[in-house]
């Protein structure tokens, strides 16, 4: 056992009590230094653990394999453990916590004989910032020790910040034999812990992440009067110096970590994008009345399929340095490769689970969840303010779904009720792949919809209740980059053309450009949005910012069983604006509206 880092006597019972539960041969206390990580890396090397990359290609990255059964998060073995179902809502799982944790200890006991339980101390956010939270994960694995070392700040300095205080989630994570069947992630939010077993993947054992962030992060947002966000934060900064900040929630397959790391096009010379995260964001008000933001995290848990120099240069130049990856193929000569990273593969790969790869296998050679795990100082776009304790004040707020018709290129709510009506029946449609039908709406919430730590309904009435705390709130927008013709083709480029939107986006929060109003909110007119040097019609931006009054009210009238699902707790603000909408559609008869 190695010394304990802290004299904290509730970290020190803590780790007491479920180092007799699991029994570990030995405990190790993580102080997160330099020296600790490569004698974990080798360690890891050693019992196959991680596979080293060309260390000159690729200097500190490794390539680990997980096993084919856990491979992704689980939304169907992860539990809120409320005291009341009612309490976790209709739109998660719950389970009881007395039972929860009765299952759990059962998993658990013996489950770290012939092992080690890595301690590790870990913050969300900055450190010294008021606004952070302290973690301590008690883990069997390497992969999450190195993983968690990279997505938060671990170590010691976690330790010192939590100094005597009691006030820290408590993790506790074991491998098992990695049996679906035992897999269970579940959160007590009333007691700020997480338990998960039998998973070695990401999003279900590094539990600063998801897990406490987000789940048990909004159910402390509720409590203490702030908001954890499924959401990036970007700071766009004008050729004059001046840097406006921008949050937005995207559901997944809809280019949220390609706009955290947009690159402005050649007509934006002079203009720079900044991350300050690409996930997630913790937002409370500040003394001058303003939205700040911090990103809890320190590193990108990113989706490597897909990403590529023409799609996200940044992401890509983020991973070339001590970064773990995760089911991506192996090359001949040491390189990492996924399906799009180049429009051929290299000859020779070794796929995800370890078999040789050609194009004819008839099978990825990348998991399409393969994932990079990277530090966030290797953004070449990281903002001077991604560590600032204070953190951003955000101007605007974004939200965007995958949508063929009905939503506009870009829309501003007419109000705070009204933006947050617009992030809570946002959606994306379904592919056939994944549904057998076409053009299925799966209703996403901000994007919050498999992360809400409690009832859905309560969660969107304290979004209406932050209403009065922010004196100077940010505007809030729709976006829609995939809109498409009535032949089927894309109406707008995307990628870093989508520069031209998010400057309209930061035009209208600083009163700086006009709007035309809709029945459902605010789109750009022809003249708004800078097209110039541009290939795109203005038939089609007509058509990208179209608002169609029989297409909104089969929007609206779909609404009514979303509503429902979500039952009484849904805000009668909600049900208002849903009404008030079908009414102002019906004045205006059919058809459509275009940009004038």
């Amino acid at each position: 056992m190695t010394t304990a880092l802290t004299d904290n006597p509730h970290v020190l019972s803590f780790v007491s009590e479920k180092a007799k539960l699991c029994q570990p041969d030995r405990i190790h206390w993580c102080d997160g230094s330099e020296a600790e990580k490569d004698a974990l890396t080798a360690q890891a090397v050693a019992e196959g653990i991680l596979i080293p990359l060309d260390q000159e290609k690729l200097p500190g990255c490794y390539l680990h394999r997980s096993s084919p059964l856990d491979v992704a998060r689980v939304e169907g073995r992860t539990f809120i453990c409320t005291p009341t179902r009612e309490e976790a809502g209709p739109t998660n799982n719950w389970m009881a916590p007395d039972e929860a944790y009765a299952k759990m200890k059962s998993l658990y006991e013996g489950s770290m004989k012939g092992g080690t339980m890595y301690v590790v101390p870990y913050v969300m956010g900055p450190i010294g910032s008021p606004f952070s939270k302290i973690g301590v994960e008690l883990t069997d694995s390497i992969y999450v020790v190195l993983s968690m070392r990279v997505m938060a700040r671990m170590g010691q300095a976690a330790l010192n910040m939590l100094g005597q205080s009691d006030d820290f989630n408590r993790g506790l994570h074991a491998k098992l034999d990695i049996d679906p069947e035992k897999r269970y992630i579940c959160h007590f939010p009333e007691d700020n812990a997480i338990m998960s077993c039998s998973s070695n993947y990401g999003g279900n054992v590094l539990l600063g992440k998801k897990c406490l962030a987000l789940r048990i992060g909004s159910y402390l947002g509720r409590k203490e009067g702030w908001l954890a966000e499924h959401m990036l934060i970007l700071g766009v900064e004008s050729p004059e110096g001046q840097t406006t900040y921008v949050t937005a929630a995207f559901p997944s397959a809809c280019g949220k970590t390609n706009f955290a790391m947009l690159i402005p096009p050649e007509r934006f010379d002079g203009w720079k994008v900044w991350t300050v995260g690409d996930d997630i964001a913790w937002l409370h008000v500040g003394d001058d009345g303003r939205l700040w933001a911090i990103n809890p995290e320190a590193g990108y848990f990113g989706v490597a399929p897909g990403t590529s120099e023409k799609s996200n240069p940044n992401a890509l130049a983020s991973c070339q340095r001590d970064t773990i990856f995760t089911n991506v193929a192996l090359t001949p000569d040491g390189d990492v490769w996924w399906e799009g990273k180049t429009d051929v593969p290299p000859e020779g790969l070794i796929d995800w689970r370890g078999n040789a790869w050609d194009p004819s296998s008839g099978e990825k050679a990348a998991h399409p969840n393969a994932r990079f795990c990277a530090p966030m100082a290797n953004n070449p776009a990281l903002s001077s303010k991604a560590d600032d304790p204070k953190g951003v004040p955000i101007s605007a707020m974004i939200f965007g779904g995958r949508r063929e018709t009905t939503i506009p290129l870009i829309l501003q709510s007419f109000n705070w009720t009204h933006g947050a009506f617009l992030g809570a029946t946002m959606g994306s449609e379904t592919t056939a792949a994944a549904t057998g039908k076409v053009g299925i709406i799966r209703r996403d919430p901000m994007a919050m919809l498999p992360f809400c730590g409690y009832d859905m309904g309560t969660y969107f009435n304290h979004w209406l209740a932050m209403q009065d705390k922010i004196k100077s709130p940010p505007k809030i927008f729709m976006v829609n980059w995939f809109r498409k013709s009535a032949e089927g083709r894309f109406l707008w480029p995307g990628f870093g053309e989508n520069m031209r939107v998010l400057k309209w986006v930061i035009d209208r929060a600083m009163g700086k450009v006009g709007g035309r109003e809709t029945p459902v909110g605010w789109v750009p007119r022809s003249g708004d949005l800078d097209l110039s040097f541009l290939d795109i019609t203005r038939a089609d931006f007509d058509a990208a910012t179209e608002i169609n009054a029989d297409e909104w009210r089969a929007e609206l009238d779909s609404l009514q069983e979303w509503f429902d699902k979500l039952g009484d707790t849904l805000p009668a603000a909600f049900h208002a604006q849903r009404q008030l909408l079908i009414a102002v559609l019906d004045a205006m008869g059919g058809g459509a509206t275009a940009a004038s």
